[in-house]
Formats: C-alpha cells, structure tokens, sequence
C-alpha cells in the first residue's frame, strides 16, 4: 500500500479536526517515546502512544480506525505528564475515539454487558467506557 505523505495531508482535514477537538497541538511532538515509556497499557496496545502522535501528525487515519489503541487507553493521564512539550496525548486519543465513533466504527456494545458483568465492573471503567462511547 503506498500512502501520500505530502503538506495538504499533515495540515489536512483530519489532524485539523484532531487539534480542534482535544485543543492540542500534535505537531509539537517530537516523537521523544515518553508517553510510551510511562503507558500502563502498551503490553495490550497494537500501537504504542507515540506511534499514534505520528499518525496523527500525518493525518493517517486510515491506520487509527482500526487500532485498538485509542480504546485501550486507560486515560491515567501518565502520558500527559510526562510530555516534554505538554501535548495532553490523553485528550488526543480521546479527539481519535470520537472521530472514530462519528464514523459509526464502535469498539464495545455497553448493551451487551449483562447485569451481572455490569455489577462487577469498577465504576472508573463504566464511567471511562461512556465517556469513550458518546460523542
């Protein structure tokens, strides 16, 4: 598969809805790995964080739709700590999962949950799951 990397596309629609919606700068990042350093969850992630940073940056996101990534993030905020140039990489993954969801790709069916399972899930978790399932 080859992909046009070009100026139209990093400056493009979609790292601009990106920006505009988490109100960060992607393109400050420079890729240092920190947020992936300091990810409680990459053992499970397909991409680390700052790989998603780079897609971002490219306006990829051809390759975001169908990472697990943005919702395994357990949004711990680690990321955003540790970011030498303050990118909130929280409020950028969450910008990806809406985006994803506003194109109807969902990643979990909170109406499948029983009862049950719904009783024993801490509540961190359901509230972290709506967050990430509305837009």
């Amino acid at each position: 598969m080859t992909v046009d990397i070009s100026p139209d596309r990093i400056r493009g629609e979609f790292a601009a809805r990106v920006a505009e919606i988490s109100g960060q700068s992607v393109l400050l990042c420079y890729q240092c790995g920190m947020c992936s350093g300091g990810c409680p969850m990459t053992f499970a992630m397909d991409l680390l964080p700052r790989q998603v940073m780079r897609l971002v940056q490219l306006g990829l996101d051809e390759g975001l739709e169908v990472s697990e990534t943005p919702w395994l993030c357990a949004s711990c905020l680690t990321c955003s700590v540790r970011c030498p140039r303050g990118i909130d990489v929280a409020r950028v993954m969450e910008a990806v999962r809406q985006l994803s969801l506003r194109k109807n790709v969902d990643h979990v069916d909170v109406s499948q949950l029983t009862p049950e399972r719904l009783g024993e899930l801490p509540q961190i978790a359901l509230v972290s799951g709506f967050r990430k399932l509305t837009s």
